[in-house]
């Protein structure tokens, strides 16, 4: 049995030196999810973004480890995420 498509909103933050690298490729590229960046910022090599990402659980929770695993705080956004 396969997963059912689902999405979930969640806002990356980036430690000092990972903000430059290509991270949303790779979990497109690797687990076979889709994101909508929402909102995002840059300073000083280091930054934040909040995406609506969809795909199956499974690689939802796999893209999501994979990005914890760099070092890069993930966390579940609720609500309107375009607001505030």
């Amino acid at each position: 049995m396969t997963d059912a498509a689902t999405h979930i909103h969640v806002r990356l933050t980036f430690p000092e030196g990972s903000a430059t690298e290509p991270v949303i490729y790779e979990i497109v590229k690797r687990f076979n999810v889709v994101p909508n960046i929402r909102r995002a910022a840059i300073h000083d090599h280091t930054g934040w973004m909040v995406l609506d990402l969809s795909g199956a659980k499974s690689d939802l929770d796999a893209a999501t480890a994979y990005l914890t695993g760099l070092g890069i705080d993930v966390a579940r956004v609720e609500g309107d995420i375009l607001e505030g």
